[in-house]
């Protein structure tokens, strides 16, 4: 599977846990100028979801899956990403790749 025709979108449904939601996005205002400094970095949106208001939906854009596997997760900066966010999750995120197919 040729991973290099297009931008990589990662998707990560975050389960904060219940009461700390606030905490949570001050966080992540901070962690995104992290990530946002990474090579292949594109763009990334945080959302909320209204039926289940502890979820986020994480969605980044990459040049390469690699930059994101193998160059951020690899980095100094991820070690400052996990201490901001990780533990707000309950439970840890699944996080995948995907390539995209279709658009209207």
């Amino acid at each position: 599977m040729n991973h290099d025709r297009g931008m990589v979108l990662e998707h990560a449904l975050l389960s904060v846990e219940p009461g700390r939601e606030d905490a949570f996005e001050d966080a992540f205002r901070e962690a995104k100028t992290i990530i946002a400094g990474m090579p292949g970095f594109g763009r990334l949106t945080l959302s909320r979801c209204l039926e289940r208001t502890s979820t986020y939906l994480l969605l980044v854009e990459w040049d390469h899956l690699d930059d994101h596997t193998v160059g951020f997760r690899g980095s100094p900066e991820y070690q400052r990403w996990r201490r901001l966010l990780h533990h707000f999750y309950d439970p840890f995120p699944v996080v995948e790749h995907y390539e995209q197919v279709l658009s209207a």
